[in-house]
């Protein structure tokens, strides 16, 4: 069992209650100051035979990016007021065995709105390519859990399965964003600089892990982890929601 003493749960308390603190207000500023400005999901279904043909793309519903952006503030809010208030419990009992089951969740939802947002800014819209992408997101974030499943503390030996399995699907939705950058006639600066920085930063929480699990240097101490998650959650929202405003909400 990991040691978590009451000098450590409470400073994680306050980190929590903190970060619910930074989240809402973030959440609450971009409802009040952002645009109406929405991309369209499209969809193009097939009309005759395989080889067909495309038709062009219709609209299929319009997403109010400020919203969608607040929506993944909120929920980051909502995690960490959880695990700081009625959770509490339940999250430092995590804790001790090396799993934070409130982390996969709340990630599962607000990192794959996320990382459609980053699509739709890429040009990604079709129904189906959305659907798919969101799938390898979910995917790569239920595999982090499974590592932390799979190596409790006390373990004898560790297993990277997971993890690897995570970072393959993990790849897929970046290379397709990718592909969409590097191949558009022309892309707007800030969008350059928002599949830049949450490509680094999506990642980050991949070596954050891999080093939780390699033990390097404060790493070996799980809560070190653990924190890092924390600022890390923080920093990737917050970069990604003043970047989409600045790039597309601003009157």
């Amino acid at each position: 069992m990991i040691e978590l003493d009451e000098s450590r749960s409470t400073n994680l308390r306050n980190w929590n209650l903190g970060l619910t603190v930074l989240h809402a207000v973030q959440a609450v500023a971009i409802l009040i100051l952002a645009s109406d400005f929405a991309i369209s999901l499209t969809t193009a279904p097939p009309t005759g035979p395989p080889g067909s043909r495309l038709p062009d793309a219709e609209t299929l519903v319009d997403v109010r990016i400020g919203a969608a952006v607040a929506v993944f503030l909120a929920l980051a809010a909502i995690d960490h007021l959880v695990t700081a208030t009625v959770g509490r419990g339940a999250y430092e009992s995590d804790l001790r065995r090396g799993i934070n089951r409130f982390r996969w969740i709340e990630y599962s939802i607000s990192a794959t709105l996320m990382v459609l947002l980053i699509a739709s800014y890429s040009g990604i819209t079709e129904i189906t390519a959305v659907i798919a992408i969101a799938g390898a997101n979910v995917a790569m974030i239920l595999f982090g859990w499974l590592q932390e499943k799979f190596n409790p503390p006390g373990r004898t030996e560790t297993t990277m399965l997971p993890f690897w399995f995570g970072t393959i699907v993990g790849l897929a939705p970046w290379i397709a964003i990718w592909f969409n950058v590097i191949t558009a006639e022309e892309v707007p600066g800030f969008v350059y600089g928002i599949v830049v920085a949450e490509f680094v930063f999506f990642f980050s929480f991949g070596l954050n892990q891999w080093l939780q699990y390699r033990k390097v240097g404060k790493w070996s101490n799980y809560l070190f982890g653990e924190k890092t998650y924390l600022v890390l959650s923080l920093v990737a929202k917050s970069v990604l929601a003043w970047q989409i405003y600045g790039g597309s909400l601003g009157d």
